[in-house]
């Protein structure tokens, strides 16, 4: 006898629910009935978002064509991250996509940079990332797809209006067969036996029965905590930073409409800068125990390229996970999974990989007990490496300015992160745990923007004789010559995906 699902009932929308709405129905081609209820009083979280290169992936999957995304999101290019003072005042770097240059020997290229940059015969790492060559001129391409040209050695992804993405999704959806329906929910029926959710109830009175739930309510968590009482993980000593106020502001003109974010470290948290192609978004991340609301909103409205296009918006989060992602017949898909504030532009991320993870251990009517542990165990794990990651940034740091900084310094790191930092501070090695979102790359980048090269280099460098300056060298002529040949980003989004509304008003 079939135990296949017949219903999922997705509740909630926003970027988490339509991802996951076009995704299942993607999948199950009609096969499930798929039904998500949203209430439209109820606001969602997105503010205008930066992504990371997996998201092509994602969309590719649903067969969405490039061009129309972005055109349809009023969307840009991403390479990097650009982080302003973080290290110390006066200090930034770039956390690039893709490759530093290009490995010239069995030996990665960036020991035989850690030798070159001592003797003063090689210029800072991210001079040899094809990214940043591109991004520090405001220049954008496709990369190409010939492993012997520079240009193959970097990878992209996009800022875009996140409440067009769902708005995008949702025509996508409903176009293969996904019910919507309008309402709040004001109670959760479990059943007797075993504790599943059974029903949800809205305010109109309408039941609404699945053999399978999706909770995609944000920080509320109205499934998975509210009904099922999962339990969450509070990651605050490490990640304090718990409010965020955001504002869209106008497009400070082409020469602000650069192809990556910005970061710039505040006094009591960071500032995020997104461009898109009819403004540009930005936020304050900050920590409540060390500036209060007004205060970090005055840092923000005075820190803006333009006018600001709508009055500040306040955000309170408590960084941290859920117990159980999974539980019973239910299944937390972004925010009501759990929170990392946006440092790294993983929030899409989590929901991408939630949703593709979920596919992958697909359920039955009895909620599948072992695929629900190991969709967990895999989920905690790559929470707990996005997690060190974004400490890495906070805990190497010189900056005098602000007690969230000092706080940062002194604290007790995660013991995997302590590793990492001693076996790359000791020897230059970079070690990996068994599922890292963030591979080598940007460990490096971020490694080096924030604290000193290491102690010492790979021995072998010296041993096999090879001239790793002259090959640098070579390296950051080719990323020159290559950057310089590229359209400009505004001539790149131009001629391939601006905004319908942007063209007739043109």
């Amino acid at each position: 006898m079939s135990e296949a699902l017949r219903k999922i009932v997705i509740v909630g929308g926003g970027s988490a629910g339509w991802m996951a709405a076009a995704a299942l129905s993607n999948a199950t081609r009609g096969g499930c009935e798929i039904v998500l209820v949203e209430s439209e009083d109820i606001p969602t979280v997105g503010v205008g978002e930066a992504t990371i290169p997996h998201i092509k992936r994602f969309n590719a999957s649903l067969g969405i064509d490039e061009a129309t995304f972005v055109r349809e999101t009023q969307g840009s290019f991403k390479l990097g991250i650009e982080f302003v003072d973080w290290r110390k005042e006066q200090h930034s770097y770039f956390h690039p996509f893709g490759h530093f240059g290009a490995d010239f020997d069995t030996l990665p290229l960036y020991q035989y940079w850690f030798k070159a940059f001592a003797e003063g015969k090689a210029e800072e790492l991210q001079e040899y990332s094809m990214c940043w060559g591109m991004a520090k001129q405001g220049r954008f391409a496709q990369p190409s797809n010939n492993p012997r040209q520079i240009q193959s050695t970097f990878d992209y992804a996009y800022h875009f209006d996140a409440g067009l993405y769902a708005h995008f999704l949702r025509r996508l959806s409903e176009s293969k067969g996904v019910k919507r329906i309008e309402g709040s929910v004001t109670n959760v029926s479990l059943r007797n036996e075993g504790g599943f959710i059974e029903s949800i109830t809205l305010a109109d009175g309408q039941v609404i029965d699945g053999d399978f739930f999706v909770d995609c309510t944000g920080f509320r968590g109205l499934l998975i905590e509210g009904a099922l009482e999962t339990g969450y993980e509070d990651w605050t000593h490490w990640l304090p930073c718990d409010r965020a106020v955001a504002v869209p502001c106008e497009r400070s003109g082409p020469e602000g409409f650069t192809p990556y974010t910005r970061s710039t470290a505040r006094e009591a948290g960071w500032q995020w800068r997104i461009p898109l192609q009819h403004r540009t978004g930005n936020g304050y991340v900050h920590c409540s125990q060390f500036v209060d609301d007004q205060a970090a909103t005055d840092t923000l409205m005075n820190n803006l390229d333009g006018k600001a296009l709508a009055d500040p918006r306040m955000l309170r989060f408590t960084t941290g996970r859920r117990k159980k992602f999974w539980n019973k017949n239910c299944v937390a898909i972004g925010l009501s999974a759990g929170f990392m504030e946006p440092l790294e532009s993983t929030s899409l991320h989590l929901i991408q990989i939630g949703i593709m993870r979920f596919l992958a251990l697909f359920p039955g009517r009895d909620g599948s007990p072992l695929s629900a542990e190991e969709y967990n165990r895999l989920t905690i794990e790559e929470y707990e490496s996005i997690r060190d990651f974004l400490i890495l940034h906070y805990c190497l740091n010189d900056r005098q300015d602000g007690e969230l900084w000092r706080y940062c310094r002194e604290m007790q790191i995660p013991d995997t992160l302590a590793y990492k930092i001693e076996q790359f501070q000791r020897n230059g090695r970079l070690v990996a745990r068994q599922i890292e979102l963030f591979t080598n790359p940007s460990w490096l980048a971020v490694f080096l923007g924030q604290g000193p090269t290491p102690d010492r280099y790979d021995s072998l460098v010296d041993i096999r004789g090879v001239d790793g300056p002259r090959y640098l060298s070579g390296i950051k002529r080719a990323i020159d010559e290559a950057s310089g040949a590229m359209l400009s980003h505004q001539e790149f989004v131009d001629r391939h995906c601006k905004a319908h509304d942007l063209l007739a008003s043109t």
